[in-house]
């Protein structure tokens, strides 16, 4: 079996939560999502994340979903 490879991608739940004040509790409360879940995804251990939840994501947070992801490192140049 091959071995995985470390993905590039890095969620910055945390910076949006701080900038709007809210707390990844209240924020778990308003979209309908466990506290556990998101704090996957807000530490960077998720592998995946439904449209759904990317989707209430956006809509709590008032944001695009560029605004919650980027890729680090690793860009080639075309």
């Amino acid at each position: 079996m091959p071995v995985e490879e470390p993905h590039r991608v890095v969620c910055t739940l945390d910076d949006l939560l701080e900038e709007r004040g809210m707390t990844l509790t209240a924020l778990a409360d308003q979209i309908g999502v466990t506290n556990v879940n998101l704090s996957v995804l807000k530490n960077n251990r998720a592998k995946a994340i439904r449209f759904s939840t990317l989707t209430a994501l956006c809509d709590a947070l008032g944001c695009q979903p560029g605004d919650l992801f980027r890729v680090e490192g690793g860009g080639s140049s075309t």
